[in-house]
């Protein structure tokens, strides 16, 4: 039986997820505890969390890295494995997970390869993948931070390496990513302002261009075939809209 060093509570923040979020919740059956951090959720959301943990709590939306730290801070153990709702623990990952912390943690936290599922699909290759995320770590030696998107874990000391993967089912179609293209580039955008980053006319040109290249030849993404393409493509187009919009600021604030 694992003592409570070695016990996890698993995190989740959600907000309309009824189609994503049940799935998710059995991926976490191994964890000793579930913690649900909803911010106002309209559907079935709450009621299908509820069959799965007592641990649900309704706040206001605050951000990514605020909303996944107040849950994180709402988890009885200090051991924290946190999972988004179109994502999935793998069986092999549990597997690898249920061995090492009864062989005791040796790091502060743990990176895992992410997979993502699109248009029939695991893309295993381009900028999509091993897509590594520290999701496994220790509350005491490590915090979500980030800005508005690409929000990640830092942890004091140097993290493992995990083999299993986090299954994740991100865009349902294109249609769906370039509904979510509008909101995310505009808050990467604001960041890149926020940082100081610059954006000139050659860099809105020569950045998508270098990020396809990239993703498609150097990484290999058309070993993914036709979806492996649109991946590639798509990555490019949000280069593109992230700095076209950051050149945008850039000239409202000067004029």
């Amino acid at each position: 039986m694992s003592d409570e060093r070695e016990s996890i509570s698993a995190t989740l923040i959600t907000r309309n997820e009824e189609a994503n979020i049940e799935d998710a919740l059995r991926s976490l059956s191994w964890a000793e505890e579930i913690v649900v951090v909803d911010c106002g959720s309209t559907d079935a959301t709450i009621d299908i969390c509820r069959r799965y943990t007592d641990h649900v709590y309704t706040r206001a939306w605050t951000g990514f890295v605020d909303q996944k730290n107040h849950a994180v801070e709402k988890a009885g153990h200090n051991w924290i494995f946190s999972l988004d709702a179109d994502e999935r623990v793998a069986p092999p990952l549990a597997s690898e997970i249920g061995r090492l912390r009864q062989a005791g943690f040796q790091h502060p936290g743990y990176r895992i390869p992410r997979v993502a599922f699109f248009l029939g699909r695991w893309i295993r290759h381009g900028d999509w993948y091993p897509d590594h995320q520290l999701r496994l770590f220790d509350r005491r030696r490590g915090r979500w931070q980030g800005g508005r998107v690409h929000e990640s874990v830092r942890v004091d000391g140097v993290p493992g390496l995990l083999r299993g993967e986090i299954q994740h089912y991100t865009y349902r179609s294109l249609s769906d990513y370039l509904r979510r293209l509008e909101t995310y580039s505009t808050l990467a955008s604001q960041d890149y302002h926020q940082q100081g980053k610059r954006a000139s006319m050659a860099k809105v040109m020569a950045n998508p261009l270098a990020a396809f290249v990239k993703a498609y030849f150097l990484k290999q993404g058309f070993l993914d075939g036709a979806p492996g393409l649109m991946v590639a493509v798509m990555g490019a187009i949000s280069v593109f809209f992230k700095y076209s919009k950051l050149y945008e600021l850039q000239r409202s604030n000067s004029s």
